[in-house]
């Protein structure tokens, strides 16, 4: 596959990118995305969710009236989970939730993502550029002449960038990645696919 690369200025360069065809036209499999997109989420989780149980919330543990003879119900403590502010019974306790995927199946995911993507005319190539200090502006007139503004954009650079990331962090629905970092969840979970000219090889080399 072949695709036109553009120029900052939104023009065609004349160039064209090669994209493997055994990364970016692979017979996807929905299964391998479903399984990365899970556990992608799951290992987003913090896990510090906790209530307190009888034995930690505050209170006496003084009994607050006999047992019978009373004509009111039995009850052992204030800290009974039956009364307000008292312990929860079975509440959330700190969880690891993070999960591991065997990496053929990370790869696979990727691929099929990225073949997705192909295949709905989601992606462009742009030719490399950077900025010498962080020109907010300048990204966004970058993104205006490439006909993207407003829209949902995974910009993937060869490496750390920190000029471009921070001309790009400001500017909402832009996500600004190394190409051999992003996830099968970032790429998919975006209107347009931004590729500069030399990322695609970095991203190919990561398969």
């Amino acid at each position: 596959m072949k695709l036109e690369i553009y120029k900052k200025d939104g023009s065609l360069s004349g160039e064209k990118a090669t994209l493997s065809p055994d990364v970016f036209e692979i017979q996807p499999n929905d299964h391998a995305i479903y399984q990365a997109v899970i556990t992608y989420l799951a290992n987003r989780r913090q896990g510090t969710h906790k209530t307190k149980t009888y034995g930690e919330v505050s209170g006496s543990g003084k009994k607050l009236w006999k047992q019978k003879h009373t004509g009111r119900a039995r009850i052992g403590a204030l800290r009974s989970p039956l009364w307000k502010g008292g312990g929860t019974i079975f509440g959330p306790v700190p969880h690891d939730y993070s999960m591991k995927l065997p990496q053929k199946v990370k790869q696979l995911a990727r691929k099929s993502a990225l073949s997705y993507k192909a295949k709905d005319e989601s992606i462009k190539v742009v030719e490399d550029f950077s900025f010498d200090k962080p020109m907010t502006k300048e990204m966004a007139s970058i993104l205006k002449a490439l006909e993207l503004s407003g829209k949902k954009i995974l910009l993937l650079v060869p490496k750390t960038d920190q000029m471009v990331y921070r001309s790009g962090r400001n500017i909402p629905r832009l996500n600004i990645i190394e190409a051999s970092k992003a996830s099968t969840y970032e790429i998919l979970n975006t209107q347009m696919l931004l590729i500069q000219k030399s990322a695609v090889e970095v991203l190919e080399k990561t398969f």
